[in-house]
């Protein structure tokens, strides 16, 4: 058995550079970072904050959510395959790119900066619905907990 699943969390670099085919077919690419905090040891070493960049790229049905509400600087949570490719450049020599094909993409509120109107994308119809109509009221949570805005069942005693 074998299982290739990534999760992040992070701010999204630079806007999507959306493309579209001639089969109705679209693409959507940006960059995401994530950052570990940087810490002091016990003896004083000093080991500062370290960013990493992701390239995400987004397909089917989440290219319109991706295209109408992602920005530069949202915080977002992706959840996908990771996948490499190798291409030859002009020079000849091999190059190899890592990328995150996306199956789920949503707003994630970092919790150190307002987020302004959250919307979330997956392939179910309520999903649909609230990207067409966000959300009016700004996220106010303090935690860092993933914004899901589905149908919620008042009757469970879930925190969320």
């Amino acid at each position: 058995m074998s299982l290739n699943k990534v999760i992040l969390i992070g701010n999204v670099g630079k806007d999507p550079d959306i493309r579209y085919f001639d089969n109705n077919a679209a693409v959507a690419n940006f960059p995401l970072a994530t950052s570990d905090r940087g810490y002091t040891l016990a003896n004083g070493t000093v080991v500062p904050e370290r960013t990493e960049w992701h390239n995400i790229v987004a397909r089917r049905d989440l290219v319109p959510f991706v295209e109408k509400w992602v920005r530069k600087g949202s915080g977002v949570y992706v959840e996908g395959k990771i996948r490499t490719r190798n291409y030859d450049d002009t020079a000849g020599n091999r190059r190899y790119i890592t990328e995150i094909y996306a199956d789920r993409i949503e707003f994630y509120s970092m919790g150190n900066r307002p987020e302004g109107t959250a919307a979330t994308s997956t392939a179910q119809p309520q999903a649909q619905q609230q990207q067409q109509q966000p959300a009016q009221q700004p996220v106010s949570q303090t935690s860092a907990q993933p914004n899901t805005f589905a149908e919620s069942n008042d009757s469970d005693d879930l925190p969320f």
